[in-house]
């Protein structure tokens, strides 16, 4: 049986959302829907979050996750990458003895997380030559039909020559979808996430929502309320 961890990174210092990781959803901290799929699953060996913040610290462990160590300041700005925090807190556990063949990262913003994508995604790298497999979904718009504003507050577009060409004759594009990072630990992660080394198990697009800012608090609750109510959550 392989040893597998979930890693969960919520450092404390949001700004654009103070207190997101634990800031109330639908009565509870936003990161216990992480812990609790997670625990769910049974996919896990442990289940780790790593943090700055000793109120987050307290609240991940009143729901099941463990939290063996505060994560030091050096991995605490704004900086670090969630990169740095998992590859840091693997080595804390090699140094006594404990070693994994598989590690989750597993954000603490992610109120959609589902078992069975955590599962499915898990079984393909396990039956693969592949380093990664995470979550990801459709872009909603035509990446060859995008533009930018320039510095005169004119439009230009990235793909011009894409400008007539209709939108059901252009190539599907997709995008992270920021809910999980299956990894095999004992193998180099490629420089880029999105290359041959890596698969991507792809969510529909009403389970995905980045939560960056207030405008993403609001449409996750109202994406959220009304999966409840269609009893897809």
């Amino acid at each position: 049986m392989n040893k597998c961890i979930a890693i969960i990174p919520a450092r404390g210092g949001s700004k654009r959302i103070p207190r997101k990781n634990i800031k109330d959803f639908f009565g509870k901290p936003l990161i216990a829907y992480t812990i609790e799929v997670a625990k769910k699953s049974k996919l896990f060996d442990r289940i780790i979050v790593s943090t700055d913040n000793v109120e987050i610290a307290n609240i991940a462990k009143s729901y099941g996750a463990e939290v063996p160590f505060m994560r030091s300041k050096a991995l605490s700005d704004d900086f670090s990458t969630t990169g740095d925090v998992v590859q840091d807190l693997l080595k804390e556990l090699q140094t006594v003895g404990e070693n994994f063949e598989y590690v989750c990262t597993l954000y603490a913003t992610a109120p959609f997380l589902q078992v069975a994508y955590l599962h499915k995604a898990y079984k393909r790298l396990q039956a693969s030559d592949a380093v990664v497999a995470f979550s990801a979904t459709v872009m909603p718009f035509p990446i060859q039909r995008t533009f930018k504003i320039t510095p005169e507050g004119r439009c230009e577009m990235f793909h011009p020559e894409h400008f007539r060409t209709r939108s059901q004759d252009l190539e599907e594009a997709y995008q992270d979808a920021g809910q999980f990072y299956w990894e095999k630990v004992t193998q180099n992660l490629p420089d880029i996430l999105f290359s041959q080394e890596s698969i991507p198990i792809l969510l529909p697009r009403y389970l995905v929502q980045d939560i960056d800012t207030l405008d993403d608090w609001k449409m996750a609750e109202l994406m959220y309320e009304l999966l409840q109510k269609r009893g897809l959550r």
